[in-house]
């Protein structure tokens, strides 16, 4: 989702239409954004703080200070944490203070602290909203950079019926939305991550694999998301959850992985293969469990086909394969080797050798190789940070003819 991550202030004025900052509030809590409410003092006659505390998960601000702690709220951290702010119901008063200049409490504090984007949606009465002082305001607030999310026609708490009522909350959601899609350097682009391991059967019950849990994979995923590809994502057998507007294609076996990647695979801009692929798969799957009757027992293997080099050998020059290595001993001459001979233009090393990195850990601590050999190292990370790191490395190299 576009605001999947973003910390967004939203300030709330004293209007009766604060009541529809609740639903905002959950829209935006759904989307898995970070939500901090700072009210006006009038804004806490029409809604309270514990409601909107309680549905953001987080303190409602309304004073310099915390009467009940003595804590201090600082305006500018506040301001500079955020990415978003928005100011809403934006009453004419407000709108007034934020042209001005006028700073008499902790919402305005804030806003004249504001490096991030800030919008308002402004919700006052017919005659507030065309009075011309009121429309020199708004001008101001244009020339400044605010961005205005601009009221409805409807009835109105006065009883008459026009402009000046405030967006729906979903109409607002929207907006925020949109203007977060602008943003996104990966919006257009396709992007084909593999994870997890593969089972390769031995009978209907045991299966040969590796101690992969996919978390790797599955946080790649997520944040090219967040930065606006759409995401295939091939996944071996894992407990972990689907993601949400992530198309999930679950495999089990290599083969059906590398027919699975094949499908996806001319039409990605961005293919990030971590997956732990069997290398070997048995010539023989016997049709019924096999019983334990000899003191010794063998299984003839094959060779499994190289999802990777073959999908090297079919790389168009304006796509960026990057793949996995995960190394026992060696370590970057093999990684440097894999990157050459499967005509990868990065790959991303593991050392079994690193504490806290590997299969089935919440951590790890990766080395990036690129196709001069160059090497990147970087220190023992949660897999959403690395996740973060390897996407830093695309966004610098992605082509943009596809």
């Amino acid at each position: 989702m576009a605001l999947a991550g973003k910390n967004i202030v939203i300030a709330v004025c004293g209007s009766i239409a604060a009541y529809k900052i609740a639903t905002l509030i959950r829209l935006l809590v759904k989307a898995d954004a970070q939500v901090k409410v700072i009210m006006s003092e009038d804004a806490t006659a029409f809604i309270t703080p514990l409601t909107l505390s309680t549905l953001s998960k987080n303190p409602v601000l309304v004073d310099y200070y915390q009467p009940d702690t003595g804590e201090w709220n600082n305006h500018v951290e506040i301001a500079l944490n955020a990415d978003y702010i928005l100011v809403a119901p934006a009453t004419a008063n407000t709108i007034a203070k934020m042209a001005n200049g006028l700073c008499d409490n902790l919402l305005m504090a804030v806003y004249l602290s504001a490096k991030c984007p800030v919008f308002f949606a402004p919700a006052m009465d017919l005659d507030m909203w065309k009075h011309p002082s009121t429309q020199s305001n708004i001008a101001k607030l244009g020339v400044y950079g605010n961005i205005i999310i601009p009221p409805e026609k409807g009835e109105l708490a006065s009883g008459l019926v026009g402009e000046g009522r405030l967006a729906e909350p979903e109409e607002i959601f929207h907006f925020l939305e949109n203007y977060s899609n602008q943003k996104l350097p990966l919006l257009g682009k396709k992007a084909l991550v593999s994870a997890g391991p593969t089972y390769e059967a031995i009978d209907p019950v045991r299966f040969i694999g590796n101690h992969s849990s996919g978390k790797m994979g599955y946080a790649i995923a997520q944040q090219l998301k967040e930065l606006g590809a759409d995401v295939t994502l091939v996944s071996g057998p894992t407990a972990l959850l689907k993601p949400d507007q992530i198309t999930v294609v679950p495999v089990t076996s290599a083969a059906e992985m590398l027919q699975a990647c094949e499908k996806y695979f001319d039409h990605a801009a961005i293919i990030v293969m971590s997956a732990a692929v069997a290398d070997y798969t048995p010539i023989e799957v016997a049709s019924q469990k096999i019983k334990k009757k000899e003191d010794e027992f063998s299984i003839a293997l094959k060779k499994t086909t190289d999802i990777l080099a073959t999908l090297g050998s079919k790389k168009k020059k304006e796509q960026l394969l990057i793949g996995f290595a995960l190394e026992t001993n060696n370590e970057l001459e093999n990684a440097k080797d894999k990157l050459v001979r499967k005509n990868l233009d990065f790959i991303v090393l593991n050392s079994m050798q690193d504490q806290g990195a590997g299969f089935a850990t919440d951590t790890n601590k990766v080395t990036i190789i690129n196709r001069s050999g160059e090497s990147s190292v970087f220190p023992l990370k949660s897999k959403e940070d690395v996740a973060k790191d390897i996407c830093s490395i695309i966004l610098q190299h992605i082509p943009s003819t596809i």
